[in-house]
């Protein structure tokens, strides 16, 4: 059994190990995703694309548990999103989600129900953070309620990718969230998925139930 993303999936950098961790990030275009992931690493990261479905994978090397060190890969829709639908190996073993809108977009507000749906249709139960961006646009969005985040107890942050206010406190407590769930969970999920990958089943020719043996009396 192996942990490595199908070659069907997606295709990794041959010199790029797994990741102990990895992040999504998911909303609208041009709400500012690459630009926080970016903020947040600042220099320290080394974009690479997957160039089978387009996306972009930002590197990091995080501190958990009083020193350990683990590598969490944070994965940017690099665009698209604009097909309104996500490649299913933008989920496959995703540990967390940042779920993020424009402050300044009521449209991009309006489809974070259609995102979060999306996920939870190959992830079920993994934590999810909602951001509101661009408050440096306008900061009167912070004395409002959103009920969204609210309704799907999802820990909610106002944050600016241009300021740098609350970034590094959502994407700290994103890597958190997405270790505790790993290992609270025991990955088994993804152990069943790799179990399935390797038995080799056709998808285009079902199982058929063998037919019974007459017992001859």
């Amino acid at each position: 059994m192996t942990n490595d993303v199908p070659s069907n999936i997606a295709h990794k950098d041959a010199d790029l190990e797994d990741a102990d961790l990895k992040i999504i990030l998911l909303g609208d275009s041009a709400v500012g995703k690459s630009k926080l992931v970016e903020r947040f690493l600042l220099e320290d990261y080394v974009p690479r694309q997957l160039s089978t479905y387009a996306l972009t994978l930002y590197r990091h090397i995080a501190k958990i548990d009083e020193g350990k060190t683990i590598k969490v890969d944070f994965w940017d829709t690099a665009g698209q999103e604009r097909f309104s639908q996500m490649h299913p190996s933008y989920y496959y073993k995703a540990h967390a989600c940042i779920l993020v809108f424009d402050c300044d977009r009521k449209i991009t507000y309006t489809h974070l129900s259609g995102w979060l749906k999306e996920l939870r249709e190959y992830c079920k139960n993994i934590p999810v953070i909602c951001i509101c961006n661009k408050i440096d646009i306008n900061e009167k969005v912070t004395k409002k309620k959103f009920k969204f985040p609210q309704k799907h107890n999802m820990p909610f942050f106002f944050v600016s990718a241009a300021s740098g206010t609350n970034v590094v406190r959502v994407f700290e407590k994103a890597i958190e969230l997405g270790w505790e769930h790993k290992t609270k969970s025991g990955d088994w999920m993804s152990d069943v998925m790799s179990l399935l990958e390797d038995s080799h089943i056709d998808d285009d020719f079902p199982l058929r139930k063998k037919k019974k043996t007459p017992v001859k009396e």
